[in-house]
């Protein structure tokens, strides 16, 4: 077959020869994926994505949002170590000062001083605990709404089975949706025809 890029409305012969290759890809890669999803992807959903994809720029749409993605988790990722060792260097200085502080301490006082350096450190560990916690819950927010954006990106573009949901029946059945995209994009790629 000869190349298709840039097949755009005037040459409706080689729009349809690009729609039936595409559709006849798509199927072929459908049969990767788990049974309970191939029964959810008809011949018609399977067509329709077909045709959202002939001029190339949904590729263009998948490959610009998973760039962002991974910036995304990159640069989460990279706040949570900065945290990690911020908790690190905090424990670290705790436990110098608590060492400093014994042996330096009379003996008579050496009691209430272990009690009080343990409620530091206990007080330290809450501290870290709940950080911590605060950073996973702001993790989870931001790839959330990199979710929905990628759904409303997608949904707008008119990529069929993409619309905001958090459904995680809906939520797989999308993530299979955009591999098939990719594995297809992959395939293109590599035969020389994008």
């Amino acid at each position: 077959m000869d190349g298709y890029p840039g097949v755009i409305g005037g040459d409706s012969t080689k729009q349809q020869e690009r729609h039936y290759y595409l559709l006849s890809e798509l199927q072929t890669l459908v049969k990767d994926l788990p049974s309970s999803f191939q029964q959810r992807l008809s011949y018609n959903t399977l067509s329709d994505l077909a045709q959202a994809l002939i001029d190339g720029t949904v590729y263009e749409i998948v490959q610009g949002l998973l760039d962002i993605q991974h910036l995304t988790e990159k640069n989460l990722y990279n706040q949570r170590q900065k945290l990690h060792c911020e908790h690190q260097a905090l424990k670290q200085d705790l436990a110098r000062k608590h060492k400093d502080a014994l042996q330096s301490c009379k003996s008579h006082n050496l009691a209430l001083l272990k009690s009080n350096q343990q409620t530091e450190l206990e007080a330290l560990d809450i501290r870290v605990r709940e950080e911590q916690r605060m950073m996973d819950k702001k993790i989870v927010a931001e790839m959330d709404q990199k979710v929905i954006d990628q759904q409303n990106t997608l949904e707008k573009a008119g990529v069929p089975g993409f619309y905001i949901t958090t459904n995680p029946q809906e939520l797989t059945m999308q993530m299979n949706l955009l591999e098939l995209i990719l594995k297809l994009q992959q395939k293109e790629s590599q035969s020389g025809l994008l």
